[in-house]
């Protein structure tokens, strides 16, 4: 059914795009647009970084965003689709603008009653003694990208300092991020329901883009290793984090388990890789589905977001 529901469509891709991500973006998209092909789409590969993109979409009937990182993930080009009246995958402008700033997120989850690492927004003129002083060691990060680009891990003034500058270089604002020793956990949100957690162990500090993209060592255990109880607990935390934002369709939540056993929440990701070793396509299998289901559902929940809020 999934597969038979793209036949003779004429559907668009969207991948690459000018952000740091670029290159895990024309992955998920390729990816994604040969399992269309498959289906029986006709599939147009449409890249941002080239001139004059948007008129290549004239003639589709709906459009896969599979672009990661600003310009793609943060509301824009769902601002552009909506006032094209072209149906498109998953979140719409305001969960996309809103989680692509990690600050506001967590000051959004703050305001729900949700728990989170305690944070503060660095400036280059920061007590940096004072900051660790506050919440000891940290990661630094740049509020506005993905894939943990510009992110590094400080735990002395010195280590802070450097860890701005890096962070910086990648664009403001910079947040510093209390680091809460604890296993690491995603989950996969598709529509209404948690996809199975996948636990995350990595080799180095932390899980960082060579952890990601590139580390042999970095090891993903989907069914996690969490007990019933505790997997549905997960599940409904990340359901409120994602519903809080105004998450729709798909996405994926990071989260940190602690000590006390607490989930805390890291960061929500509109537009998770879809590579052939991303998250969601695993959680997605361990459920049952093949990479084509999800995409049928994927696009039929679109269909339903977008028709409901004509």
């Amino acid at each position: 059914m999934s597969a038979r529901r793209f036949e003779g469509k004429t559907l668009a891709v969207m991948l690459g795009g000018t952000a740091a991500e670029r290159s895990i973006s024309l992955e998920s998209g390729e990816n994604i647009a040969r399992a269309l092909e498959q289906a029986g789409a006709a599939v147009l590969r449409v890249d941002p970084a080239e001139a004059d993109w948007p008129e290549r979409l004239k003639d589709v009937a709906f459009v896969f965003n599979l672009l990661h990182g600003p310009g793609g993930e943060d509301g824009t080009v769902q601002g552009l689709f909506k006032l094209m009246k072209l149906p498109y995958s998953g979140c719409g402008v305001l969960a996309s603008a809103l989680t692509m700033d990690k600050i506001r997120t967590k000051l959004l989850w703050q305001g729900a009653g949700l728990a989170t690492p305690a944070w503060r927004e660095l400036e280059a003129t920061a007590d940096w003694q004072s900051v660790i002083d506050d919440l000891g060691a940290v990661f630094v990060k740049p509020a506005l990208e993905g894939s943990s680009l510009g992110m590094s891990k400080a735990e002395t003034a010195d280590e802070l300092a450097a860890s701005f500058e890096h962070a910086a270089s990648f664009g403001a604002p910079v947040m510093a991020e209390q680091f809460i020793p604890g296993a690491e956990y995603t989950v996969a949100i598709l529509g209404e329901r948690a996809l199975p957690s996948i636990r995350i162990d990595v080799a180095s500090d932390f899980y960082d883009f060579d952890a990601k993209y590139h580390s042999d060592e970095t090891r993903f255990s989907c069914p996690s290793d969490l007990t019933a109880e505790a997997e549905a607990d997960l599940a409904q935390c990340a359901l409120q984090a994602f519903r809080a934002v105004d998450g729709a369709v798909w996405g994926r939540v990071d989260v940190i388990r602690d000590e006390a056993g607490q989930w805390q929440l890291l960061e929500v990701n509109t537009i998770p890789g879809m590579t052939s070793h991303s998250l969601v396509p695993l959680a997605a299998k361990v459920a049952g589905l093949s990479l084509i289901d999800l995409l049928g559902e994927i696009y039929d929940l679109s269909m339903e977001v977008r028709h409901a809020r004509a």
